[in-house]
């Protein structure tokens, strides 16, 4: 099985999927956040899950699926109850 890490963030500054998480904190530094993003990421370093967490709730979340090449083929949105499949 592939190894993940998760990893924190502030923001992100893409408007095309992946979600480009950006102004990475430690998980020390969540304790002083209303709201942060978690990333999980594949050992490739590809962004394979994104939750945004706002006081301890999950908002919204992306989910990422990656052809053989590395390009993104699939995402999953949930956001708002709604949820959108978009294939590339």
């Amino acid at each position: 099985m592939d190894q993940t890490t998760t990893r924190y963030f502030l923001t992100y500054n893409s408007v095309k999927l992946p979600l480009k998480l950006v102004n990475e904190i430690t998980e020390t530094e969540l304790n002083h956040r209303n709201f942060y993003y978690r990333g999980i990421f594949a050992d490739t370093g590809q962004l394979l899950h994104c939750q945004k967490i706002v006081y301890g709730e999950v908002e919204s979340e992306h989910h990422y699926r990656y052809g053989d090449n590395g390009v993104l083929v699939w995402a999953q949105i949930s956001e708002d109850d709604e949820v959108r499949e978009i294939e590339m």
